[in-house]
């Protein structure tokens, strides 16, 4: 491995983010892994995942339109409580302004299950759909945006501060993929611009 100037990559630190074991009331799969959706901020996803910095663990919760696979709202935090997941959504909520109607769908774990987030679900009046209980491909698309994030950004770099790894997270998500990185589900092009031929082409339609 000297020889060839070979290093070993190190264990990925686990963490976990969903806690389950709660007796909070929890939705049914309303979106059933019906991943499709036909027009902008109809069907959203949530989630939290985890990035280690050397002054400790940062917790990044992100709200995903599936139309363009576009992140519409995101927060980041030292700790996993509903605060977390509150400003991601009310960020998708304030910038996006759905209408009623809007499935915003998430894991069963205690922070999307509080009575805080259910509560504004139903201010903005959005039907909550959560995963079955251990079941990662419910919420696939999430997931999938996490993977890219960690191996893109996250496994190639050392982050020494929190601060550090915020900028970094938020200049990967807001920047580079919303705007700029291209996804197979969408044809290969940015969210943004998915958006934009989307929005060009309902202009045309009304206007015909």
């Amino acid at each position: 491995m000297r020889k060839f100037e070979i290093t070993a990559r190190p264990l990925k630190r686990f963490r976990v983010t969903t806690d389950s074991d709660h007796d909070l009331p929890v939705a049914q799969n309303v979106l059933n892994r019906q991943f499709h959706a036909d027009a902008p901020d109809t069907k959203w996803t949530c989630d939290i995942t985890y990035v280690w910095s050397q002054q400790g663990w940062l917790y990044l919760a992100v709200v995903l339109d599936l139309f363009s696979r576009r992140v519409v709202g995101w927060s980041i935090s030292e700790t996993m409580e509903r605060s977390l997941v509150l400003d991601a959504l009310r960020m998708a909520l304030a910038t996006r302004k759905p209408a009623a109607g809007l499935l915003c769908h998430s894991d069963r774990g205690s922070q999307y299950a509080s009575g805080d987030y259910q509560e504004a679900l139903k201010t903005a009046g959005a039907v909550c759909s959560m995963s079955r209980k251990g079941n990662c491909w419910d919420n696939a698309p999430t997931e999938s945006f996490f993977a890219s994030l960690k191996r893109e950004l996250v496994y190639r770099t050392t982050f020494s501060t929190r601060a550090e790894a915020r900028a970094a997270l938020f200049e990967w998500t807001a920047v580079w993929y919303n705007r700029k990185r291209t996804h197979s589900a969408i044809g290969y092009v940015s969210p943004e611009a998915f958006e934009q031929q989307y929005h060009q082409h309902e202009t045309r339609r009304l206007a015909a």
